[in-house]
């Protein structure tokens, strides 16, 4: 990714992230998603299971790189903001789900999707 902003470059990493899980089957459920408890960048739909990724997205690898990022404290604010979520639409609170983190270190062809990446 070019030299932009810090802002302009997550946003830049999420848009391809959206564009990858989509051309893998997925479907966009809600995008930036905001609560008292944190934010979801991305919650899709992969067949019945309701997906809450992380998009990551790091310049440089210097401290572990973006899939390093996702440390137990950022996990707990995903899983309180997940279950928020099915709090608040109610028509997944019954769905199987999961937490993906897409990570990109440095440019968007390294991008790295991990499904699964912790439980709830």
């Amino acid at each position: 990714m070019p030299d932009r902003s810090r802002s302009q470059s997550g946003k830049d990493a999420e848009r391809h992230a959206l564009e990858h899980l989509q051309k893998q089957g997925l479907r966009l459920l809600a995008q930036n998603w905001l609560c008292k408890r944190g934010e979801l960048d991305l919650v899709m739909l992969d067949g019945d299971t309701v997906v809450f990724v992380e998009v990551r997205y790091r310049k440089n690898t210097q401290w572990g790189g973006a899939l390093a990022s996702i440390d137990g404290r950022k996990q707990q604010k995903l899983i309180f903001a997940a279950q928020y979520f099915l709090q608040r639409e109610t028509r997944w609170a019954n769905s199987p789900c999961r937490f993906d983190v897409v990570a990109i270190d440095s440019h968007p062809s390294q991008l790295n999707w991990l499904q699964n990446a912790f439980d709830s």
